[in-house]
């Protein structure tokens, strides 16, 4: 049982699923359950996720998993994403192996066809043919009659019932055919056809399992990366005392040591020594990172040339690999938007078949073509007409989709996400850390006559000692540099968007934006060497600058400035690349940030961006940000737009989700990704910038591949109904067009595994 956000999940595994008809049985069933919200099955892995409204009871749990059987199928637990050897002999599982003993059982009786096209005598004797024929029929396709059985008896018909009704029409007809002939007379016989039909669907089956379990390959690879075993430092940094354990069993601030060329068992910080961390399964980075005193390493991560010792972050299970295991089977899960028309066609499929079948047979036979025409063009029409493809059609491509984006380093919440994506026409950017650095330097320090720029800058760092913010650390950092130990202000407040309010040394001191000092009442005429602070702090932004003002209160209440303090960001190196390809892509652009309007005019400038064509909004406080948003998505006079937000999860979250689509790159540090997978739609494993084109080429690719399916799987069906009511097709070609239409659907999911980007992210 899982917990989201007020709402448990349970995820249950479903066997005896065949077509969509099932899917819809089983999420019809269960979705009458008490306290269910919704359930979502997918064909393609054969499971069904059950969304509760308040934690389930174990009467309930059982319950569920009652109906599920109640409804002619098995409930199990989920599949293991570990890839598992099958025992094998002479090269072949026990899955191929019955396939192979049902063809050849069922060869021997197409020896009239292949004598046709031979000129020569092939017929076997007619208690060869049904001796045969019954073996198929009742010993390689035993499986199908319970389940259908069980759909009968609950009034909902699947794949099973129409090809044992059709099959075992075929075979009913032909013991008929036999038992009336005169003896000496050799009769005209159905058996190749109720055999062949069968082995068609196993070999279309076994196909298709085959090619169902690639679309799990990404997902599998991600948990392969956890290793078994973990080499635990009871006392601390004694190596003597070194013992192997599970990575289960390893606590926050435990030691480990890790070898050279072994994977990290956890998410950490190294304690001590120097390496490099290979995350390319993870992030999609190529390149392997430097790893030094205090970096945080991934768990999963390949650990380079040195050994170190590692201090454990978090428990295995709430490490970055095990939340991206949890947001990729989340979103093969989930069911995309578009599967509804597919639901809802599915639920009468196969009673609207079952119909056509009848009515095709009672027309054929009052044409006067016999009633032994008509049977045969009803079983042709019973076993074409099988709503296979239709229920692969969507899961399967999200499936591979979403996989594929994991090894890119990118993570779709759920599959509603990936379509969204597909539909975004306007793509907006928060500028600190998304297409900068987000690592600010302090550039300079301005002071008033009788104050050094020394003390202003320790009165700046005293205020900012347990503030993240990336300003913050800049003035850190230089003070630091300068070999200084920096004591904290004391009833230090942070506001909002605007800055740092605390005591320092017995007196209030602020630091914070221009706009913020204006709030407070501070004027920003006043004397700054030979100017005026106002307009020292506009020729600094004019120059790109962010600027901050140092203040301080006195006795009467009233605020007056100190210093202004100077800060500078670069761009990433691919962001100016990442907007042009997405100009290319189509989309038109917006860059929103809470920084001066000199300093973020100056970076959309260096990026491409126009401000005077309202792709520039500056000086938007966190809470504002939500609102700008808003008015991209409804502008005036025109047709609503859909718009995603790039930001990083955190400052940017009224924003996130507010757009249509929230996309949150991780920091460097890899430190955002565990907050960002809560706080978006879209989640970028690597701060690059590359990757946001290549999210949204990558998910209008897969809704590509899922249209594609959806009309191969309906335009099958309608055109293989029509030739079977008209006759133009036998029941073996029928079986083999049925086992072709599900196969081809998944191979054609597979196709997105080779998925080359046109925006193909440089590394490194």
């Amino acid at each position: 049982m899982l917990e989201g956000m007020n709402e448990y999940f349970l995820d249950l595994g479903v066997g005896g699923m065949s077509c969509a008809s099932c899917v819809a049985r089983i999420e019809r069933t269960l979705g009458q359950q008490s306290g269910v919200i919704s359930v979502s099955v997918n064909l393609a892995n054969e499971s069904a996720r059950v969304v509760f409204r308040e934690a389930p009871s174990e009467d309930v749990l059982v319950q569920v998993k009652r109906a599920v059987r109640a409804a002619g199928y098995e409930p199990r637990a989920l599949a293991s994403t570990q890839t598992q050897q099958e025992a094998r002999w002479m090269g072949l599982t026990p899955a191929a192996w019955w396939v192979v003993m049902a063809w050849a059982f069922s060869l021997p009786l197409m020896g009239p066809m292949v004598g046709m096209v031979l000129n020569w005598d092939s017929v076997l004797l007619p208690w060869a043919q049904a001796l045969l024929a019954s073996v198929v029929q009742f010993v390689f396709a035993a499986r199908l009659y319970p389940a259908a059985w069980r759909a009968v008896r609950s009034g909902f018909g699947n794949m099973e019932l129409l090809v044992v009704l059709g099959t075992s029409a075929a075979w009913v007809l032909s013991m008929y055919l036999w038992w009336q002939a005169q003896p000496g007379v050799q009769p005209d016989l159905y058996f190749e056809a109720s055999s062949m039909v069968i082995s068609m669907v196993l070999l279309g089956k076994f196909w298709e399992g085959k090619a169902k379990r690639q679309t799990g390959d990404a997902i599998r690879a991600l948990s392969a990366l956890r290793p078994l075993v973990a080499h635990l430092l009871p006392n601390q940094a004694d190596r003597l005392d070194e013992m192997d354990v599970s990575p289960d069993e390893l606590l926050p601030e435990d030691l480990i040591c890790v070898l050279p060329g072994e994977r990290f068992p956890v998410d950490g910080f190294i304690e001590e020594g120097h390496t490099q961390s290979d995350e390319s399964m993870m992030t999609g980075e190529s390149m392997p990172q430097e790893k030094g005193l205090g970096d945080r390493v991934l768990g999963g991560s390949i650990n380079g040339s040195g050994a170190v010792i590692v201090r454990v972050g978090v428990v295995s299970a709430k490490g970055v690999l095990a939340q991206m295991v949890a947001a990729v089977e989340n979103a093969q899960a989930s069911k995309a938007p578009v599967q509804a028309l597919v639901d809802k066609v599915a639920a009468v499929f196969v009673p609207v078949v079952l119909l056509v079948a009848l009515g095709t047979g009672v027309y054929v036979f009052q044409m006067g073509l016999g009633w032994e025409a008509a049977l045969v063009r009803a079983v042709t029409v019973l076993v074409v007409a099988c709503p296979c493809a239709l229920g692969l059609a969507t899961p399967t491509a999200i499936m591979v989709g979403t996989g594929v984006a994991a090894q890119h380093g990118i993570l779709f919440k759920d599959a509603a996400a990936l379509q969204s994506a597909q539909q975004v026409s306007t793509v907006v950017f928060d500028k600190t850390g998304t297409l900068t650095e987000g690592h600010p330097r302090l550039l300079s320090v301005q002071v008033i006559d009788g104050v050094s720029e020394d003390a202003a800058l320790k009165w700046a760092a005293a205020l900012h000692m347990n503030s993240s913010h990336p300003l913050a650390k800049a003035v850190i950092d230089s003070a630091h540099q300068r070999g200084w130990l920096v004591s904290q202000a004391q009833n230090v407040e942070s506001v909002s968007g605007k800055g740092m309010l605390g005591h320092v040394q017995g007196v209030v001191l602020a630091l914070g934006s221009e706009r913020w000092m204006n709030e407070l009442g501070m004027i920003m005429s006043m004397p700054l060497r030979s100017t005026s602070f106002g307009e020292a702090a506009s020729r600094l932004q004019d120059k790109g600058a962010t600027v901050s003002v140092l203040a301080v209160q006195n006795e009467k209440g009233a605020w007056r400035p100190m210093a202004l303090l100077a800060f500078g960001d670069e761009a990433k190196a691919n962001s100016a690349l990442a907007l042009h390809r997405l100009r290319t892509q189509g989309f038109s652009l917006a860059l929103l940030s809470g920084d001066n309007v000199g300093a973020v005019n100056a970076m959309a400038k260096t990026l491409g961006l126009k401000a005077d064509a309202g792709e520039v909004m500056a000086d938007v406080l966190p809470i504002e940000k939500a609102k700008h948003i808003e008015a991209l998505q409804r502008p005036a006079g025109a047709k609503r737009r859909v718009v995603a937000m790039v930001g990083d999860g955190v400052n940017d979250a009224p924003a996130l989700a507010t757009s249509d689509v929230g996309v949150a790159m991780a920091s460097r540090e890899g430190s955002g990704a565990d907050v960002a997978m809560h706080a978006a739609d879209v989640v970028l494993m690597r701060a690059d910038p590359l990757l946001v084109p290549l999210a949204f080429e990558l998910a209008r690719q897969t809704v590509k591949t899922i249209r594609y399916n959806l009309f191969l799987a309906f335009a099958y069906n309608v055109v293989a109904m029509v030739l079977a009511v008209l006759g133009y097709l036998n029941p073996m070609v029928a079986g083999a067009a049925m086992a072709l239409s599900s196969v081809s659907v998944v191979f054609n999911a597979l196709r997105l595994k080779r998925f080359s980007p046109k925006t193909t992210p440089q590394r490194g």
